[in-house]
């Protein structure tokens, strides 16, 4: 874990750096559509008989060369939106070269010359692999847990990989009720089963009982990480058409990304490519034709254009190699600290590290991590599995490129162990750790699972989740939510697995709750004096409650009292 996030004043205007999601919402009722991976590629092909309009046209005489002929009628729009003449371009036309002697000299082009060489056409034979998903979905009313919202369609991008299985975007398929699948090409909708869901990586697994959907389609290879300027080809059916697009670009940055879906940090590559609605979930292949990656989210910003960004093949291996070890997907493990750089000379000094240590130093420890026990706060992490970690939180990466250690830890299982190197009173430490998952006291989601809730009185309790937060306080909730629940989303730490925040989300109005009518979203601290963990010991308290009255102990010192 890094730095924390700043809160700030709400921005005045929508012109303030953020990432969105990018799947094609088809319900009226979601108008909503936001951005993905994809970028134009400048590619044109020669005429073949552009060098015998060269030689025609050499005939001309040069002082006297014949009048441009247009056809005839109103001038077609071209696809950019502008209008064109109906008169062939200048590709398949000779070459001009400046005036001589107050003639334009025409030569035929020697080679026809592409200013970019095709990818697209590599990738022909994986396109058949493409497939585009439907699917309708049912979110959960986390304001009024009783009930779902309404149902909502939407569309995007996936490509079949070995075993029988589709891969595409988590968030194309969170709440699903019913997911189909349609291959490039076909008429027919294939009902889809969903295998896997990472939340963290944005990454699902599907697959299809009908073998009909199989036949005659082969598997989409991966391909190693790229490097910086290479080449990269988005494939999906993003908005604007039905048929299948490809668009292309080039890797232009690889680092630890923020991922906006999963609430977490992972290895990214950010491409120079405009994206589209319904990309998302679309394979990105190399020049060779291996899938090199996944669409999933862009950056919006008025200062910014063309940047989108796809999931590289370690964090979909590690997904695949997950589910196949495990029957299902357990999730990418932390090493559950969080840290502060070392790059004050001073600070190095008082912790004791001698002029050629380098390290960041632990602020706090998850008291749910297996390591709590083990690390302590002040402890200086020299090394993750023998690789020396920077002042500034880094570790080579490859030639000329460095990535912040989190990366180390992003690559292991849960469960697994690393060797952890620590500088504690001048002394160097090490430490074999078992890594395991986060476990956040406000959880960025809450899976397949309907939100619980407890009424008793007219009283509705529930605990406080990210999906929650944005039910009650919209898209800006971390603006617009009391201080006191931001503090404990960004801040607090669970002190046991089990730990939940409880609040009193409402008051249903009733006769024996009256006066209590204004408390909203107000955390509950105690009952009749005991502390309350979670929402189902609190119904448990109340449950096998025998005294005459109920007590609730509120933050901000309120109380709440009614007789049974």
């Amino acid at each position: 874990m890094g730095e924390t996030r700043k809160r700030g004043r709400k921005p005045k205007a929508p012109a303030s750096t953020t990432e969105t999601m990018d799947f094609q919402y088809t319900s009226a009722s979601n108008a909503t559509q936001t951005d993905y991976v994809a970028a134009q590629n400048d590619v044109f092909s020669a005429a073949n008989d552009s060098v015998a309009t060269a030689a025609a046209a050499a005939k001309n005489d040069a002082n006297n060369p014949p009048p441009a002929r247009r056809g005839r009628g109103r001038p077609r729009k071209s696809e950019a939106g502008h209008m064109e003449d109906t008169e062939p371009h200048a590709a398949a036309s000779p070459e001009r070269r400046p005036y001589q002697n107050g003639a334009v000299v025409l030569e035929p082009p020697t080679q026809p010359v592409a200013k970019w060489e095709s990818v697209a056409a590599r990738v022909v034979p994986a396109m058949d692999a493409v497939v585009k998903v439907f699917c309708v979905h049912t979110e959960p009313n986390y304001s009024l847990p009783w009930q779902r919202k309404r149902q909502y369609s939407s569309s995007s991008s996936g490509f079949i990989i070995g075993g029988k299985r589709v891969l595409t975007n988590a968030h194309s398929v969170e709440h699903y009720t019913q997911v189909k699948l349609k291959k490039r090409g076909s008429d027919t909708k294939y009902l889809a089963t969903v295998l896997a869901i990472g939340t963290e990586c944005d990454i699902a697994m599907l697959t299809v009982s009908d073998d009909e959907f199989w036949e005659g389609v082969s598997p989409v290879e991966f391909g190693d990480l790229p490097a910086l300027q290479d080449a990269v080809t988005v494939v999906g059916y993003p908005i604007g058409g039905d048929t299948i697009s490809v668009t292309s670009g080039v890797v232009s940055r690889i680092e630890i990304l923020s991922y906006v879906h999963g609430s977490t940090e992972l290895l990214g590559l950010q491409i120079d490519a405009a994206i589209n609605s319904g990309n998302s979930g679309g394979p990105a292949f190399n020049d060779k034709g291996n899938c090199v990656g996944i669409a999933f989210q862009s950056l919006k910003h008025e200062d910014a254009e063309n940047i989108g960004y796809v999931i590289p093949t370690p964090v979909i291996m590690h997904f695949i190699q997950d589910y196949e070890k495990n029957g299902a997907y357990t999730g990418f493990p932390i090493l559950g600290v969080e840290w502060q750089k070392m790059e004050n000379p001073d600070l190095r000094l008082a912790m004791g590290m001698k002029s050629d240590q380098k390290g960041v130093r632990i602020r706090r420890i998850e008291p749910t991590a297996p390591e709590s026990h083990l690390l302590k706060p002040s402890d200086v992490i020299l090394s993750f599995d023998g690789v020396k970690v920077a002042n500034d939180g880094t570790v080579p990466f490859r030639h000329g490129e460095r990535i912040g250690f989190s990366y180390l830890v992003s690559q292991k299982y849960t469960g697994d162990t690393a060797l952890v190197k620590v500088l504690r009173d001048s002394k160097i430490l090490e430490f074999d750790i078992k890594l395991a998952t986060h476990k956040r006291l406000i959880p960025a989601h809450t899976s397949a699972i309907p939100p619980s809730y407890y009424i008793i009185a007219g009283f509705v309790f529930t605990a406080v989740t990210v999906p929650y937060l944005r039910s009650e306080y919209g898209k800006d909730y971390e603006f617009d939510a009391p201080v006191k629940l931001l503090d404990k989303h960004l801040h607090a730490m669970a002190e046991s697995t089990d730990e939940q925040l409880v609040v009193i989300s409402q008051v249903l109005v009733a006769d024996i709750n009256i006066g209590y009518e204004d408390i909203v979203n107000t955390q509950v601290l105690a009952f009749n004096g005991k502390p309350v963990k979670n929402l189902k010991s609190l119904a448990n308290m109340v449950d096998n409650c025998n005294d005459e009255y109920l007590r609730f102990d509120l933050e901000y010192q309120q109380g709440v009292l009614v007789g049974r």
